[in-house]
């Protein structure tokens, strides 16, 4: 049965660009609308744009699992794979800088977060960018 939604049946990624009560940020969603990763807050949304673009650019990057010892540990652009305070799974993805571009939510098994990230690498590079008015 085809999917007739906004996007002829297209399931694909976007970017959303929405303003805070302190600055700009993006979520990067999944086809299905979910949020797969979101960025730190930005002062512009020129600035935010460059972020999403870092995001595009980065995202075929490594996997750092750092939840395992003695873990390999990976140039940039990465992403790392770690557990919160909580014991919950997240991924960050690092620019070639270091500078930490996008984050995940928490995770309750790796496997999931590891889904995130392949989300992540799918959808990010061709995702476009759609700002949300206030």
């Amino acid at each position: 049965m085809p999917n007739n939604n906004l996007t002829g049946g297209n399931t694909m990624g976007k970017f959303v660009i929405k303003t805070t009560k302190s600055g700009v940020k993006f979520d990067l969603k999944a086809g299905n609308g979910e949020v797969i990763a979101t960025s730190e807050v930005y002062t512009t949304e020129a600035a935010c744009r460059k972020g999403i673009d870092s995001v595009k650019r980065c995202c075929l990057g490594g996997i750092e699992d750092q939840t395992v010892e003695n873990f390999e540990v990976v140039k940039h652009p990465k992403f790392e794979l770690f557990t919160d305070k909580a014991g919950e799974f997240r991924f960050r993805l690092k620019a070639r800088n270091g500078e930490i571009i996008a984050v995940s939510e928490g995770y309750k098994k790796k496997d999931s977060c590891l889904n995130g990230i392949e989300s992540v690498r799918k959808n990010a590079p061709e995702a476009p960018i759609e700002k949300l008015e206030d």
